[in-house]
């Protein structure tokens, strides 16, 4: 699978038949062309045999490998910027507009000299300054025997009112088209620069650390265990942990969040955020084209490829729509006057070519796929990575979500609250053997367990360390034989034990087959875990809590959040199984699983929509995820699916906008009430109107 950038496609019918051209080829696998993005995604053995199908179906469109140049080459622009850019349309613009405001004030003293010589020499120029890429494009299709496009209907829309006389309205169809195409470009390019800002967070170098020497190196160059130095205001350009120094880092350009984040010693920091203040030496544990700001670029600039099913359907709809047009124009030209007395054919072509004009499908083409776009955009600037369309549409129907307690509606900063003994053992002793048992462990009540022993650990006496998966730890310390985890492995190793069901997340320690006793762990909600809940309630949206915890401590977490429906105990294909039950349960509607990304990677997979949160700089997360929440705020959920019902709200109505302000000037076209006039705005006014309306979901 390969990635190319597209020159010269400036169209979204262009993109929709290159895709359609190059799927029919048997060698090609898989692609997709994103206009709103000028990319072609393809898997294909052979890119020369791909480049000369396209050339075949957009002879002007160029296929280049993507390059710094291109990258760089989409920053943000005022209005202004993008006028400038375009200034060869605005002239274009200006001088037609200039010689039509010529003809129709002095269109009756034109209109009067030999055989209409004088207004033919004013309004054909105008008609081909403004109308020659249309009339160049419909000439280029009906060569390659692809009729039936948007320049074909107005090739033979304006053609047509020349013919009858009506040469000033087709002069104004022309132009208010290119204006139109003006404003499609402006918001064409808005809509990519708002996702192509991201790459503004790329780094441009990285301070590389030799023998005590400081070099400015791209940051491709940097290798693994390479140190680089990052100063106050730098982007910090690739993954690593500090090794010296402290500072607080803006992570607002991969997370959303604008509350800087304090780093110190021994703490990971990310490519793509900003230092703020003090020195810090990195050293680098991911290549760049590992790091977590690649990984993020190319989750987004590849998120297009995954078309929503309301994409499809107008991208289908929109081939079949533009043939059904000129023959159903055709026929409203001919019979009529054929059939009916005192009908003319004059007064019915002209209906004919009014029809013709109102029924172009830009509208539709245009902005819906800048829709999703712009909703995908708008979502990755608040740190939430949507992996494709629709996921977007999925999102809106989702009426259940589950979530995994620990990490996600808990902080998962565990603290051990107290130690219980049994047998004879001392505290001393059974949270020593506990913490030997959990050292290799990354678990966060690992981790809380190795802290409260606040001594060094002699790895020396440790050995056959053993993970059972859902259970626990098995291992021999110092050659006594440990057994740390659930109340499971007390009762699957027969150990005899008193009390089985411990308020609270509870470490249960046997040694050599005898009970030493248990550790109570603590952990807290999220500040806005409660507030979620609630929100989602307020919804009509389910919330499950799955756990490996006991039953009384998802007990205690539930009630605190309101949740009614909850399990624990669960193994990682427990939580699997429960997913599959929720899922036959309704198929209709859709269910979320909110997890870590790591430990529930099976379940995020099995969801209909996965979602992985405070997963940034997560491989397992970016790869199994559906959706990718880069702060560990549950809150997140809740706005990813407003984003996605935003966006399918403004979608549909540009679809019910489009759709009901053309059949109404369709048939006003065809009872001979709109003119010319009404029919620029019944296309292109309308093509404006919904490109615009698509443009708010990014706000």
């Amino acid at each position: 699978m390969k990635k190319y950038q597209l020159k010269n496609i400036d169209c979204a019918s262009c993109a929709a038949k290159i895709e359609d051209g190059l799927s029919k080829l048997p060698e090609v696998k898989f692609v997709t062309v994103n206009f709103a993005n000028s990319t072609l995604q393809i898997d294909a053995p052979d890119i020369e045999k791909v480049k000369r199908k396209i050339k075949e179906i957009e002879p002007e469109v160029e296929v280049l490998e993507p390059n710094e140049e291109f990258r760089n080459s989409i920053k943000s622009s005022t209005v202004i910027d993008e006028l400038f850019e375009n200034k060869k349309d605005l002239i274009k613009i200006a001088v037609t507009f200039i010689l039509l405001v010529i003809g129709l004030v002095f269109e009756e003293k034109l209109h009067n000299t030999p055989y209409h010589f004088a207004e033919y020499m004013v309004f054909i120029p105008a008609y081909l300054i403004s109308g020659w890429v249309v009339l160049k494009g419909a000439a280029r299709s009906i060569v390659r025997g692809k009729v039936f496009n948007e320049h074909f209907l107005m090739t033979i829309a304006t053609a047509g009112a020349i013919a009858i006389d009506a040469m000033p309205e087709a002069v104004t169809v022309m132009l208010f088209y290119v204006v139109g195409e003006l404003f499609q470009d402006i918001a064409v390019n808005r809509s990519r620069k708002s996702v192509k800002a991201l790459l503004e967070i790329r780094p441009d170098y990285a301070n590389l650390k030799i023998n005590g020497e400081v070099n400015k190196v791209s940051p491709e160059n940097v290798k693994v265990g390479d140190y680089i130095i990052v100063k106050a205001g730098e982007k910090i350009p690739l993954d690593g942990e500090i090794t010296e120094g402290n500072s607080f880092v803006d992570t607002s350009a991969l997370t959303g969040e604008s509350v800087p984040r304090k780093v110190k010693e021994k703490g990971v920091v990310l490519a793509g955020m900003i230092n703020q203040s003090g020195l810090l030496t990195i050293r680098v544990t991911k290549l760049f084209s590992e790091s977590s700001i690649s990984r993020i670029l190319e989750l987004v600039e590849n998120a297009t490829s995954k078309k929503a099913e309301t994409e499809k359907f107008i991208t289908t709809f929109a081939r079949y729509y533009t043939p059904v047009v000129v023959f159903g124009a055709l026929l409203l030209a001919v019979i009529p006057p054929l059939f009916f007395a005192g009908q003319t054919f004059n007064d019915w072509i002209y209906r004919a070519l009014v029809v013709l004009v109102i029924s172009c499908p830009c509208a539709l083409v245009i902005s819906i796929p800048l829709g999703y776009f712009g909703g995908i955009g708008g979502a990755s600037r608040r740190g939430i990575l949507v992996k494709g369309s629709n996921y977007l549409d999925a999102l809106t129907k989702v009426k259940t979500v589950v979530f995994d307690k620990t990490g996600t509606l808990t902080k998962g900063e565990f603290k051990v609250a107290e130690i219980v003994t049994a047998n004879g053992y001392s505290k001393e002793d059974v949270l020593k053997f506990a913490a030997y048992a959990e050292s290799h462990s990354n678990h966060p009540i690992a981790k809380s367990i190795i802290e409260a022993y606040e001594k060094n650990i002699d790895q020396s006496g440790l050995s056959d360390v053993q993970e059972i998966s859902g259970k626990g730890i098995k291992a021999k310390v110092n050659g006594k034989q440990i057994i740390v985890g659930n109340d499971k492995i007390l009762h699957s190793e027969n150990i005899q034990h008193n009390q089985c069901e411990v308020d609270g997340t509870v470490v249960h320690i046997a040694v050599d087959k005898v009970y030493a006793g248990y550790i109570i762990i603590s952990d807290t909600l999220k500040d806005d875990s409660i507030e979620t809940i609630e929100n989602l309630k307020a919804k009509n949206i389910q919330t499950v809590m799955l756990t490996g915890d006991n039953k009384s401590s998802a007990e205690v977490f539930a009630k605190k959040l309101g949740i009614n429906k909850y399990y624990y105990e669960l193994l990682p294909e427990n939580k699997v199984e429960q997913i599959e039950k929720l899922l036959s349960s309704d198929s209709k509607n859709k269910v979320a699983f909110v997890g870590d990304g790591i430990n529930d990677a099976p379940v995020i997979a099995r969801a209909d929509v996965g979602i992985a949160m405070g997963a940034l700089g997560s491989d397992a997360a970016i790869e199994t995820a559906d959706v990718v929440l880069m702060t560990d705020s549950p809150k997140q959920v809740v706005k990813a699916i407003e984003v996605a019902k935003r966006t399918r709200k403004i979608v549909w109505q540009n679809i019910g906008f489009a759709m009901g302000v053309k059949l109404f000037f369709i048939l006003l076209g065809a009872l001979g009430i709109a003119t010319m006039w009404e029919a620029v705005f019944g296309d292109m006014g309308v093509a404006i109107i919904a490109i615009l309306n698509a443009m708010k979901v990014m706000k």
